[in-house]
């Protein structure tokens, strides 16, 4: 089916591109504007059905803006073509954003934690100090993820360090692999890593991307900790909910593992002393750390800034813990090409007023006008909720949907009050999600590749997972958020 729907994907996407491109164009809405949603609709179909790697669809996005757009009438003068020149600028656009490097140098971040061994060290010491209860164990899992969100600034290189030290905790413990212990572990791996995406500015791409529209259309810079204070009570809330879940919905065979905490230790104990790179790491982390925390408290320096310089050291000579050839081996580049297109495909999509004129369409349908701002919060969110179903990389769905967000919102506070920046943060919350299917995201599919559950276990657990995620959205809208006057 997956692979049907693969090999269908692009003719699809270029019948729908083409016929949506011959349809008038509506009279408030430029030329430009009107190809920019077909490109939109086409690269949404072509992300969806994973037709193309997602490196070659960055490339095809680029290829369409520069010649679709090229040959529409200028935004400025409409008298004047803008040019395929102009139209590549706004394709590169993207490349030029403080979110792309901050992006990059997390990557870099997350190789040297994998490269040193220091991720590994970090999750051992978390469950050495937990026991061998396995609802201990469980718990433990759910606040590695926590704790390593903190340091390795990657979704995927998070779960990739976990996967095998969990699998090797089954293994020793003599558990089977496809028992409802090793089930949940792998399962609590993927959904906690999830759950703090959101907790964390930096522990993932997609919260990027949102940070760079915001940036760049609403003017606004939001700090490490403000992220933080705003989304960290929600992702605390949704791991004590993970772990309950779970337990309730697939009770492990066993309440205690014998000599599980040796075996845990054992495990920690072959890893030997510290290596002198783990502890040039650690403290560059802390220092970093630090940095991210008290952002326009303690100094003036943005994220991405000192997150360079963080990196930088990383690869100095006599201070460097990995040279640049090891760096090029450990970093997926596709990643970094799909975040840069991402954001050039959002901002066109805004820059050709594309954006205002979907919003306005939504906003009518809806009656958002006249609506308020939970209301507001509890439709956009179902509908992010409803197409992540879809969607692979969270960070190709925010670069589709947060502009589109963006907008509707702008086009409501023109008769409402709302906090614009506030909410897009609230709706890029729910784009972390991804918790029903295994195809939903990359770490999902790590964990799913272990062989411990089935589809229909991550279904099971996933599907009141995102109803209480949900709720715990409209809850904390019209308590925590409100009083910090993100929504109004």
């Amino acid at each position: 089916m997956k692979k049907n729907l693969s090999r269908m994907g692009l003719p699809v996407g270029f019948l729908v591109l083409i016929l949506l491109l011959l349809v008038p164009t509506p009279p408030d809405l430029s030329t430009a504007g009107h190809r920019m949603l077909a490109i939109l609709v086409f690269s949404v179909i072509i992300w969806m059905t994973e037709a193309v790697a997602y490196p070659v669809s960055s490339g095809i996005i680029m290829s369409l803006m520069a010649f679709l757009l090229g040959t529409a009438p200028n935004m400025v003068n409409p008298s004047k073509m803008l040019g395929t020149s102009g139209a590549l600028k706004m394709a590169l656009g993207g490349f030029s954003s403080t979110a792309l490097a901050l992006v990059g140098a997390a990557l870099l971040i997350a190789a040297a934690m994998m490269k040193t061994g220091l991720d590994k060290r970090i999750a051992l010491v978390v469950l050495s100090k937990i026991g061998a209860k396995t609802h201990h164990v469980l718990a433990g899992v759910i606040c590695v993820g926590f704790v390593l969100s903190f340091f390795v600034p990657s979704t995927t290189a998070r779960v990739s360090c976990m996967v095998p030290i969990v699998m090797g905790i089954i293994a020793v413990f003599g558990v089977p692999r496809k028992s409802k212990f090793a089930a949940i572990m792998l399962i609590a791996v993927a959904q906690a890593d999830s759950i703090w995406n959101v907790g964390i500015k930096t522990a993932a791409a997609q919260n990027m991307v949102a940070l760079g529209f915001i940036e760049k259309q609403l003017g606004t810079t939001i700090s490490w900790l403000d992220w933080f204070i705003a989304a960290a009570p929600f992702a605390v809330i949704m791991s004590v909910l993970l772990y309950f879940v779970l337990l309730k919905l697939m009770p492990p065979e066993m309440e205690e593992i014998p000599g599980g905490r040796e075996k845990i230790a054992q495990e920690l104990s072959a890893l030997g002393p510290m290596k002198t790179d783990e502890k040039k790491l650690l403290l560059i982390s802390v220092v970093l750390l630090f940095f991210w925390a008290t952002e326009k408290i303690v100094h003036p320096f943005d994220t991405s800034s000192t997150t360079i310089v963080a990196v930088t050291l990383m690869m100095m000579p006599g201070i460097g813990i990995m040279t640049w050839k090891e760096v090029q081996e450990r970093i997926n580049w596709g990643t970094l090409l799909l975040f840069g297109v991402g954001i050039s495909l959002g901002s066109a999509i805004l820059s050709t007023k594309a954006g205002e004129w979907i919003a306005h369409v939504i906003v009518q349908n809806f009656g958002l006008y006249d609506a308020t701002a939970t209301f507001i919060i509890a439709i956009l969110a179902l509908f992010l909720i409803l197409i992540h179903l879809g969607f692979a990389s969270a960070t190709a769905l925010s670069s589709a949907m947060i502009p589109i967000c963006i907008s509707v919102l702008q086009g409501a506070s023109e008769n409402i009050t709302l906090n614009v920046v506030g909410m897009v943060m609230i709706l890029q919350y729910t784009i972390c999600f991804g918790f029903i299917l295994p195809v939903n995201a990359p770490q999902n599919m790590i964990a799913y590749s272990t062989d411990t559950f089935e589809v229909k276990d991550f279904i099971k657990t996933g599907i009141p997972l995102t109803v209480l995620a949900y709720l715990t959205i409209l809850l904390l809208t019209n308590t925590y958020w409100k009083w910090l006057g993100l929504v109004l």
